[in-house]
């Protein structure tokens, strides 16, 4: 089963679905957005000790949403799952629930042919990284926002998405990270937020990270 529609509601603007995702036996709770004349769907990939209820992934599927993008945010472990270090880092595990939430995306009606992108934030990134390397070309558009990229370092010359480092200025170990793996994309881009820590609490910088997001996965679901 790839999951199901627990609710649905309609904003002025919004189709609105909370989900489950189902993998195997788990269920991970999840809210899906799409927009009116949608250009693409947008799954999000949480960083270590987050969840669906990241308030820096929040805003910046808000700024996505206002711009006729859809967004999937949703737990990538249950509360149990979370509390065992190895899952948090367990990369491939966690892209496979990346895949699991690309099949309910697939399967609900109001997505049908959308393009399909990632946006992961630190180990998330990696994890959407890996996922984008085993889904090939089903995957548009990857953004990483002070990710982990090299953590999928052995998958990165797979990924055929065009994908965008974002990283902050003041970040310096997790700016080595992402050009090292820069290195191994095929069709990859950096941009450095300047003054910007590890989470872009810095007044405006997240709006930057939002803005840059927008700008890249309109221009590769688009193409």
């Amino acid at each position: 089963m790839n999951g199901r529609v627990q609710r649905k509601r309609e904003t002025e603007e919004n189709f609105v679905q909370e989900v489950e995702i189902i993998d195997h036996s788990t269920r991970l709770p999840g809210t899906l957005v799409v927009p009116a004349h949608c250009h693409g769907i947008v799954i999000f990939a949480h960083g270590s000790g987050s969840s669906r209820l990241s308030p820096r992934n929040i805003r910046v599927a808000d700024h996505l949403n206002r711009d006729q993008l859809g967004t999937l945010l949703f737990d990538l472990l249950t509360w149990d799952e979370a509390q065992d270090r190895e899952n948090v880092f367990d990369i491939q595990f966690l892209a496979s629930r990346l895949a699991a939430a690309v099949r309910l995306v697939t399967s609900q009606s109001v997505c049908k042919d959308l393009p399909l992108g990632f946006f992961g934030a630190s180990t998330g990134a990696g994890a959407a990284l890996w996922a984008a390397a085993d889904l090939g070309q089903s995957i548009k558009a990857v953004v990483s926002r002070g990710g982990r990229p090299d953590l999928a370092l052995p998958r990165l010359n797979e990924v055929t998405a065009p994908t965008l480092l974002i990283v902050g200025g003041a970040d310096d170990v997790v700016i080595a990270l992402n050009q090292r793996a820069l290195k191994s994309l095929k069709q990859g881009s950096m941009v450095i937020i300047p003054k910007a820590t590890h989470l872009f609490e810095e007044p405006g910088a997240l709006d930057q990270v939002s803005e840059h997001a927008r700008r890249w996965f309109l221009t590769h679901f688009r193409s």
